[in-house]
């Protein structure tokens, strides 16, 4: 074939009907809808998009929805690490070394003892405010960091975000959900005094951390966008100066996708809403300071946290945010200056070797972003309105309805996490059995993180075998030849380190007396038999029955699930459990581990 034959060859055209006929060659005659799945969102989705699948999106980014950006050429994020200090000294070479080191927003978490010394933190934040925006949510602070700021700047030089979601600051500090009329007159004041900096926060970070899905993260972060709306509208406020004062803080988390169009659907219906309120095309944008989600990060094998956080970090750039902190790898049981220099470092790399910067809106075009982007909003905006008809967003949370559903969105993530269906790498699955057990937290942010059931557990047996210098462990009783037995032996003994629990390996046996042997010398009361189904019907039975009548204080489970008339027989014949890929691996666990505070002493060898 000719160069020019070449470049004028095209592949033939397939419809979506003839791609469903080959997947379902492969998929030996079951159907391709068998592929689909339901997100947490209730969201199903489909194993192929076409251009049928999605209605026609804007051609440009600032174009008619803000779904594709607010800018209509390159841009970047800046990057906001989050600084922790506790006097203005340390606050300063902190965070020069960090912009030294390619930070690029002056971001801090504010504490009462830095306004101790106004004089020298006003110095800091003078010299540095020339160059880098800010990127603070100021909490109940906000005032006193409005005032310092005042006095080292006129408003208008300020950029950037010093923000402040009351709502939030009120529901952390246990207050009433609804806010004094008083406090918003006395809020306009400050908020009107700054025409570029950004006053009004909306936080949706504390409902990621309870376990919302993303439809209600967006319909609570619109509902309390229009919470504050009307509030300060009610002191005088106009709309336009409303919005443009406003900033959205959203927490990222690890379903890559459906975050990049969480993103991108929060940006269409803030929008809406913006047009709705008359407000100017200018001022309709959402501007987003995100954050690596913290429910998504475990303390056990923490460097896993660095591919989540990057993962996360990854699928926030896509999705067009402003401003971005990376919560560092071990920030649970206290973060270093080596795991604050590597979050920062993943934002650089970003930047810098993905060209991320240089592509207007990356995930625009494709048919499973605007399909779920569509989906979102959708569904985000039915709630949003639900929650409207309740009297808002101050109403909902009174009667306690929105807790109640987190709660059952949280509950089913959390059965999924025990049940394996949602995997954990290095906590319910691919789990070190034997891993240091880390140091106390020092900054336990959230109590809902799906990993700290089986983080528990794991603190648990590490306190068994510190107290009775005794670790807890299963003897698996193999079955039969290598490959007979390897198959369940390695399941099992994966299974087991999730808690924490060691796997004592029988070796190969085939007799009764080899089995008793084992059973007898091994320090634990808990067993479990391994071996292939053949196994089990030509000798399995039989070495149960003898092992249950010698060792009656002993526990044994069997490694895979039989059908129901044969489980009943091994259930009788003395099997306590089944340990097998749908078992609820916590509950097991969890049992287990309780079995195993009986004192080995107590064994019976009679």
């Amino acid at each position: 074939m000719s160069l020019h034959e070449m470049k004028h060859q095209s592949f033939p055209y397939a419809s979506e009907q003839e791609w469903k006929q080959e997947a379902e060659k492969n998929l030996k005659g079951k159907s391709a809808d068998t592929l689909e799945r339901t997100t947490y969102e209730n969201i199903v989705l489909k194993p192929l998009y076409s251009h049928n699948t999605v209605d026609r999106v804007p051609d440009y980014p600032a174009d008619r929805d803000n779904r594709r950006g607010l800018k209509s050429a390159p841009s970047t994020w800046k990057i906001a690490q989050r600084i922790f200090a506790e006097t203005p000294e340390e606050l300063e070479m902190t965070l020069k070394t960090a912009f030294e080191r390619g930070q690029t927003a002056i971001a801090f978490e504010p504490f009462e003892f830095l306004f101790e010394k106004n004089g020298e933190l006003s110095n800091v934040l003078k010299d540095m405010n020339e160059q880098y925006p800010f990127a603070i949510n100021a909490k109940k602070y906000q005032k006193k960091l409005l005032d310092l700021l005042l006095t080292i700047s006129p408003s208008q030089e300020l950029k950037g975000f010093v923000a402040r979601d009351p709502l939030a600051d009120f529901a952390q500090s246990g207050g009433a959900p609804e806010i004094p009329s008083s406090f918003f007159h006395s809020w306009k004041a400050e908020v009107e005094k700054f025409t570029a900096l950004k006053t009004i926060l909306v936080d949706t970070v504390p409902h990621n951390n309870e376990g919302a899905n993303a439809v209600q993260e967006l319909a609570l972060a619109l509902a309390k966008g229009i919470y504050y709306v009307q509030e300060l509208q009610e002191t005088g406020m106009e709309p336009e100066s409303i919005f443009k004062a406003m900033i959205f803080q959203i927490a990222i988390g690890s379903n890559f996708f459906m975050e990049i169009a969480k993103l991108r659907a929060a940006r269409v219906l803030w929008n809406k809403i913006a047009e709705a309120y008359g407000v100017s095309s200018d001022s309709r944008g959402m501007h987003i300071s995100a954050e690596t989600s913290v429910f998504t990060k475990t303390i056990y094998d923490r460097h896993v946290n660095l591919l989540r956080a990057g993962n996360e970090a990854f699928a926030a750039a896509l999705g067009g945010v402003q401003y971005l902190h990376v919560r560092p790898f071990d920030e649970l049981i206290g973060a270093t200056a080596f795991s604050e220099r590597l979050a920062r470092n993943t934002q650089l790399i970003l930047q810098e070797e993905t060209q991320v910067k240089k592509v207007i809106d990356p995930a625009g075009g494709s048919w499973y972003v605007e399909a779920l982007t569509k989906d979102l909003a959708e569904k985000a905006w039915n709630l949003f309105l639900k929650v409207e008809d309740m009297g808002g967003i101050v109403e909902a949370t009174k009667t306690g309805w929105i807790d109640e559903e987190i709660s059952l969105v949280f509950e089913k993530r959390q059965q999924d996490v025990y049940l394996r269906k949602q995997s954990i790498i290095g906590t319910n699955v691919y789990a070190h059995a034997t891993e240091q057990n880390p140091s106390s937290t020092t900054q336990e942010i959230t109590s809902k993180r799906p990993s700290k059931p089986f983080e528990e557990l794991r603190a648990a047996a590490a306190q068994m075998a510190e107290s009775k210098e005794y670790r807890p462990k299963v003897g698996l009783l193999c079955l039969g030849e290598l490959k007979q037995h390897k198959a369940r032996m390695d399941f099992v003994t994966g299974f087991l380190a999730a808690g924490g629990i060691m796997a004592s390996n029988s070796g190969t046996f085939h007799t009764v007396d080899e089995a008793k042997e084992f059973v007898n010398q091994a320090d634990t009361t808990q067993f479990c038999l391994c071996g292939s189904d053949e196994q089990y019907e030509e000798n399995g039975l039989e070495i149960l029955k003898s092992l249950t009548a010698e060792f009656p204080d002993a526990t044994f489970y069997l490694a895979g699930l039989p059908d129901a008339d044969r489980k009943q027989t091994w259930s009788i014949a003395g099997i306590s459990d089944f340990i097998h890929s749908r078992s609820n691996c916590y509950g097991l666990l969890s049992e287990i581990l309780t079995k195993m505070e009986v004192p080995l002493d107590d064994k019976s060898n009679s």
